[in-house]
């Protein structure tokens, strides 16, 4: 952006959902719950992913890098929005709004590199289980989940580059909740189809490129369940990859109908509305996804309940 624009334009007003009054407070009290919510599934997660020894494998590896992801996307993309509630003020800075828009682009798409890369896992494993632990070894799942994240940043820090440089009209209210880069390439007064161009390239291969490598690791993997003889084999293998395949039916589909939507469908109405989804509904349902629908973490996270309780206990017997 040249540095008239820059002096000019120095915050943003966010429009929220401002056209929409009686439902503003209930969007709040939804988006705060969705937040906590979030917070809590995630760190549970985790907590269980590091303090299970049986957990300490790499599809639990990937899901703690998972969980990081949405802490990380619905604070950047819903925090902002709840203070800015509570507060009164639907503003924010030049450089917060850069900085909003990078996190949840780089978080977003590291997601989709991470997604396929979940889904690869549970390849290996199910269809060729003796060379598991040579193929994912712990030197190439952390080399992979890196290269996930080093991926989703790269890609997000083009987009806001590309962004970035274009002159604005002078119009600083921003009709969304957040910095989403979409709202925000609508406050440029010069030809965006180049950004456009770039966008939609870095989008297709972040999400019909990931779907295709997951359709294909999921017919293979189908394939393999269908022919274990054990029935408590073929039902261990199809409860692990059933949360993996729902959490990326969920995910996949909000992106893609938030960023690949044909252009006659452009509502940034409904847009406000997909972004809530996409940032607060998907990610709390990911760890409540897992907790319900596969057995390991289950048993983990009774595990670590009833240690919880027990130390509870003592403490207050102590007393």
């Amino acid at each position: 952006m040249d540095k008239t624009n820059a002096t000019v334009i120095s915050n943003f007003i966010f429009l929220g959902f401002t056209h929409y009054p009686k439902v503003e407070i209930t969007v709040f009290v939804l988006c705060l719950l969705m937040y906590l919510i979030t917070l809590l599934g995630n760190i549970i997660l985790i907590l269980v992913s590091v303090l299970d020894s049986h957990l300490h494998t790499p599809m639990y590896f990937f899901l703690s890098n998972l969980s990081c992801l949405d802490i990380w996307y619905t604070s950047s993309a819903l925090t902002p929005m709840l203070a800015n509630f509570i507060s009164g003020k639907n503003t924010i800075s030049f450089s917060g709004c850069a900085a909003q828009m990078y996190f949840s682009l780089a978080m977003g798409s590291t997601e989709c590199v991470l997604l396929s890369v979940m889904a690869y896992d549970r390849y290996v494993a199910i269809y060729n289980p003796l060379r598991y632990s040579i193929i994912m070894n712990k030197k190439i799942y952390v080399q992979i989940a890196a290269g996930s994240w080093v991926t989703g940043s790269c890609t997000a820090l083009v987009e806001i580059v590309s962004v970035l440089q274009l002159s604005l009209c002078g119009s600083s209210v921003i009709n969304h909740f957040t910095c989403e880069i979409l709202a925000v390439l609508k406050l440029a007064c010069v030809d965006t189809s180049k950004v456009q161009l770039i966008m939609l390239v870095i989008s297709v291969l972040l999400l019909p490129m990931p779907m295709l490598l997951i359709c294909i690791s999921y017919a293979f993997i189908l394939s393999s369940i269908l022919r274990i003889s054990s029935l408590d084999g073929r039902s261990k293998a199809f409860s692990t990859c059933a949360a993996h395949l729902s959490v990326v039916v969920l995910f996949y589909g909000t992106a893609l109908s938030m960023y690949l939507k044909p252009s006659t469908m452009d509502s940034q109405e409904i847009d406000k509305f997909i972004a809530l989804v996409y940032a607060g509904l998907t990610p709390m349902l990911n760890p409540i996804i897992y907790i319900l629908q596969n057995r390991e973490v289950k048993v983990a996270v009774k595990k670590l309940l009833v240690r919880n309780s027990v130390c509870a206990l003592s403490v207050s017997s102590s007393k």
